[in-house]
Formats: C-alpha cells, sequence, structure tokens
C-alpha cells in the first residue's frame, strides 16, 4: 500500500518538474552575458541599414557609438527620438539593452522604433558584446555600417558622382519633370516617380549639384539628391516649350 502511493507521489513529482521545465524554456530567457562580439558583428549587419557605430554618422536611426552608458534619447545630433525614449530614464546596459532587443515595443510602450525584436537569447547577448566592444574602441570587423538591410544598401559618396548622374537643371511642366544632366543627357520622369531628397551629411552631394540616384529597375523612376532644401525650389523651374 505505501509503495503504490510512493510510486503515485513520485510520478506527480516527475510530471509537476517536467512542466516546470517545458514551461521555463517556453518563457524568452535573458541573453548570457557571455555574448560573443565576432558572431554579434555579423547579427548586426541586420541592423546596419538604419543604425552606424561610426561617431556622428546618424542614419534613420542614432548612431550606437558610445552607445554603453548612455541614457536613452539623449544623443544630442539626433533629433527623432520618440518622447517616449527621451522620458524613459533608461541608460543602456547588459541588462537593459537585452529588454530592448528582445521587445523594443514592450520594454518601452510608445517609442518609434519599427524592429520586431530579437527573439534567440544568444543572438541578443552576441549583440550586446558587439555594442560594448563598438563603445570600448574595439570592435571586431563584419558590422558597423557596412551590411544591407530588405535590399537597402548605404548611400554612396554623392560628391563623387559623375557628369552622368550631376543635374543641371529641372523643368517641370504639366505632370512631367525634365532633367538634364552635366553629361548633356535629358531624362523625363511623370512627377509621382522623381522623389526630392536632401543629404546633408559628408557623403552627400556638393552644394548646387544635385545628384540624380536610380530607383528600382525599370528606370522610370529615380530620386533626386540635394545638399540643402533651399536649392528644391531654386533649381526646379515651371516652364513648358
Amino acid at each position: 500500500m505505501n509503495s503504490a502511493v510512493d510510486a503515485r507521489a513520485m510520478t506527480h513529482a516527475g510530471t509537476l518538474s517536467l512542466s516546470i521545465f517545458l514551461l521555463w524554456t517556453a518563457m524568452p530567457q535573458p541573453a548570457s552575458a557571455a555574448g560573443d562580439a565576432v558572431r554579434g558583428a555579423n547579427v548586426f549587419n541586420a541592423c546596419a541599414a538604419c543604425h552606424s557605430t561610426q561617431p556622428g554618422e546618424n542614419l534613420t536611426g542614432p548612431s550606437l557609438a558610445g552607445v554603453w552608458g548612455r541614457k536613452a534619447g539623449a544623443l544630442p545630433d539626433f533629433h527623432r527620438y520618440s518622447e517616449a525614449l527621451q522620458r524613459s530614464g533608461v541608460v543602456w546596459n547588459e541588462q537593459s539593452l537585452d529588454k530592448w532587443l528582445t521587445n523594443p515595443a514592450a520594454f518601452i510602450r510608445g517609442n518609434a522604433m519599427a524592429f520586431p525584436g530579437i527573439a534567440d537569447a544568444r543572438q541578443r547577448a552576441d549583440v550586446i558584446a558587439y555594442l560594448k566592444s563598438v563603445s570600448e574602441g574595439h570592435a571586431p570587423s563584419g558590422g558597423g555600417g557596412m551590411g544591407m538591410m530588405m535590399g537597402a544598401p548605404r548611400l554612396a559618396d554623392l560628391k563623387q558622382a559623375g557628369a552622368e548622374r550631376t543635374v543641371k537643371s529641372v523643368r517641370y511642366c504639366g505632370d512631367t519633370y525634365t532633367v538634364a544632366t552635366a553629361a548633356g543627357r535629358t531624362v523625363k520622369f511623370w512627377e509621382f516617380n522623381l522623389r526630392f531628397k536632401t543629404d546633408s551629411s559628408k557623403n552627400g552631394p556638393r552644394k548646387g549639384e544635385p545628384v540624380l540616384v536610380p530607383q528600382g529597375m525599370s528606370g522610370d523612376r529615380a530620386q533626386l539628391v540635394f545638399s540643402d532644401p533651399a536649392e528644391i525650389s531654386a533649381t526646379i523651374k515651371s516652364e513648358c516649350p
């Protein structure tokens, strides 16, 4: 009789232990402290279209150079922080970065980060190790803004654009932009297919020399990049032949 009771008790205990184990493994696990910066550099390539690790180089998101120990939303030369991030009071360290990389929307509600998070704890630990090495000035190669994300490459140095892409004039008539390049080529775009952008960074075009950047594969779309917003209206002339 006692043996039967003991057997049932052991079975119940084993089932309970298994249930606890399965529940634990199904929950998001915190990143291990032993992240690998080299692996993290490669994982970071998925972030490199939006974040640089070069000081002063802000893209869609802020530069992550020196991010370790920095208050969230506090990089002085980045002007696109959400109010939620600025009010959070978070300081970036191993614990806060792990929570952020797990689920940015849940960690700081109302922030503007579109990235959904990294489910794999080891990958998070590796990225954190990489970011720490970046801040300490000994980052391994493989990351740092040289990758692509969703097919969006980092823009080239537009100051090196040749005459074929350097624009001398833009004429607007009806629903059409007629763009003339320094090489003497004339290209016509439907007004909806030509985008006007500015790039004031070191890789932007020279003042007064906007650059035509192809977009898409059909050749009927492009971006016209200026060094300053004031150049846009000064360059485009409303003229019909």
